[in-house]
């Protein structure tokens, strides 16, 4: 998998957390229809995990060397 800067996976796993939690709060309270108490709740759960996963891409990541090639030499 290749680098992806750390300001952009921390944005990426507060939104997927925040919308999670927000989705099962919703869910789980009275204020949503009946029908749908499942539906949002399970939705709330699919961002949980993906928030994780984004947290886990964040922690495991290696960051990547400047390529070699592309640096110019000094010549003494």
């Amino acid at each position: 998998m290749r680098y992806i800067e750390p300001t952009r996976v921390k944005v990426l796993m507060m939104m997927f957390f925040v919308t999670g939690i927000l989705g099962i709060i919703i869910g789980l309270s009275p204020i949503s229809p009946p029908s749908m108490t499942m539906m949002i709740t399970f939705m709330g759960v699919i961002n949980i995990g993906l928030g994780a996963f984004f947290t886990f891409i964040y922690l495991t990541q290696i960051k990547s060397d400047p390529d070699k090639r592309k640096k110019k030499r000094k010549t003494d």
